[in-house]
């Protein structure tokens, strides 16, 4: 029975992927269109899309390359560790639900522990400036990542895949969970206030989120959950509301002159002297 749940997800990954980021892409566009929770433009869509395309083609890359040795994508990792028998969940007997769980509850803190190590080691916060720099927020900007950042973050789910054992339909609910909440709290989205309390006693709304790119420092090195919100409660990295309100306070970091619009710009930030 598992196994056969497990080639027919690893024969429609692609799909069953695309269809759900496209599905709530579009979901989430939509709303922020039709409730927003700032004035805003759009003309950073094309920059923001450019940086899907340019992670996808480095994430190939790096699979075909490395596809000999380990598989350079979380779900083959995933069905090379249950073929090995290696991992946490390879070594027990507890049933499926448990382990899908238990399984998106441990990759959702590390993807939250990886997020803050891209913001206190100065290396890595080089590269993941870019995805801060945009001066606005809104569901693109939970797609606006350096290459360099995709393919160390999946280096390190990669392994995290490993270490746990994880089953396949875990990795697959996982990724469309951590997708679709990206883009839901980088929505520019109004909630009601009433609303916005109670969900984020477990999930990360956009209002929590939207002080994470605050363009005040001690704001922006908070609030690094994507997911569950539990990870900042617990470690001390909450704060409830931004110093100079949602409506007016600065979005992005000290360049605030368009450039950040621009994908060349954007692209080699990294390696800029600013």
């Amino acid at each position: 029975m598992r196994k056969a749940l497990t080639l027919g997800l690893m024969e429609n990954e692609a799909i069953i992927r695309l269809s759900a980021f496209l599905g709530l892409f579009v979901f989430f566009a939509g709303l922020e269109w039709v409730l927003p929770r700032r004035t805003q433009t759009r003309g950073r869509w094309g920059t923001n899309w450019l940086f899907v395309l340019t992670n996808t083609a480095a994430l190939r890359l790096m699979a075909a390359a490395t596809a000999v040795l380990i598989p350079f994508v979380a779900t083959l990792a995933a069905y090379d560790a249950g073929q090995l028998g290696i991992g946490l969940f390879n070594a027990t007997a507890l049933p499926l639900w448990v382990e899908v769980i238990a399984a998106i509850v441990i990759l959702d803190f590390i993807v939250w522990a990886n997020h803050v190590l891209f913001h206190k080691w100065p290396l890595l916060w080089r590269i993941h400036r870019v995805h801060h720099a945009d001066e606005e927020m809104d569901v693109t900007t939970a797609i606006r990542f350096h290459p360099f950042e995709a393919l160390l973050s999946m280096a390190a789910k990669v392994a995290a895949v490993y270490a746990l054992g994880a089953p396949v339909i875990a990795v697959i609910l996982f990724e469309i969970i951590l997708n679709g909440s990206a883009m839901f709290n980088h929505a520019n989205l109004r909630m009601p206030l009433w609303l916005d309390r109670w969900v984020r006693l477990i999930w990360v709304t956009p209002d929590m989120h939207r002080i994470h790119h605050a363009m005040d420092r001690a704001e922006h090195d908070s609030n690094y959950g994507f997911a569950l919100s539990i990870w900042d409660r617990m470690f001390g990295t909450y704060i409830h509301e931004p110093r100079d309100g949602h409506e007016s306070m600065k979005i992005g970091l000290r360049w605030r002159d368009g450039q950040s619009r621009r994908f060349g710009w954007s692209l080699l930030l990294p390696f800029r002297k600013l």
